[in-house]
């Protein structure tokens, strides 16, 4: 199979790939392309259309606490409703540790909570921020209301001594 352009490869050839890509092996898809021959971009596109169907492939040779948000939150739903031993036998073959999805379940589960609470706080700030700028935006009124009587008064005065004849300073 060579990485030619139009080249249709298997879909065995192509599953046994995205599972390289999945843990326990997580090879990188340069790594892949490479030996394989397929271009980067196919392999990219492959990993992609996998992880719509749900499945996690990080392919990218990193460690599974580096795993996108993505690839753990799949990893969780996969493993969501397995008992203990099919999950000890899931995590054996892929690496992985029942703890390490268990966190990343905790994780996902709270999400929202932390989401809701952040929202709460950015709606408090939001809120003195709001009472912050009416109150300076009162403030400015009355000072530019000062401002303007304080001008009009100078304004008055200096009439006055034009009519007056009154020297401004005695």
């Amino acid at each position: 199979m060579t990485g030619q352009r139009g080249h249709k490869y298997s879909p065995e050839f192509k599953e046994s790939i995205i599972r390289r890509m999945m843990p326990p092996e997580n090879a990188t898809v340069a790594e892949l392309s490479e030996e394989t021959g397929v271009t980067e971009v196919t392999l990219y596109k492959w990993r992609r259309e996998a992880r719509i169907n749900g499945t996690a492939t990080p392919g990218d040779g990193r460690e599974s606490e580096q795993w996108s948000s993505e690839d753990k939150f799949l990893i969780v739903m996969e493993t969501y409703a397995m008992n203990e031993n099919v999950l000890s036998e899931y995590c054996r073959k892929k690496g992985l540790y029942p703890e390490q999805i268990e966190a990343w379940r905790e994780a996902c589960l709270h999400a929202n909570a932390r989401q809701t609470a952040e929202s709460k706080e950015l709606k408090t700030e939001l809120r003195e921020e709001k009472k912050r700028s009416k109150s300076l935006e009162r403030d400015l009124r009355r000072k530019e209301k000062a401002l303007a009587e304080t001008a009009a008064l100078l304004i008055l005065q200096k009439k006055v001594q034009a009519i007056w004849g009154e020297p401004e300073d005695e």
